[in-house]
């Protein structure tokens, strides 16, 4: 069985978790997992765009956006 480190910290100037790619982090008892990386990350791939014009670049970004919350345990992902 992993153990984790459980951390509390207070400071007026705020709190940083993981310092890079290769440390882990998680949420809410999930397992932690390195930072994700992936094409559909890149900001050049996602244009501004209106509700009716969702492109594939779009739908990839989301798409990640909701793995990577899912998989750091920030967001459920599921009822």
């Amino acid at each position: 069985m992993a153990t984790y480190e459980q951390v509390t910290y207070n400071s007026p100037d705020g709190a940083q978790v993981g310092s890079g790619i290769s440390e882990k982090v998680a949420f809410y008892g999930t397992t932690p997992i390195s930072q994700r990386a992936g094409a559909a990350q890149a900001t050049s791939l996602v244009a501004t765009a209106s509700s009716a014009d969702v492109t594939t670049d779009v739908k990839a970004a989301i798409i990640e956006i909701m793995n990577t919350l899912q998989a750091a345990g920030i967001w459920k992902g599921a009822a």
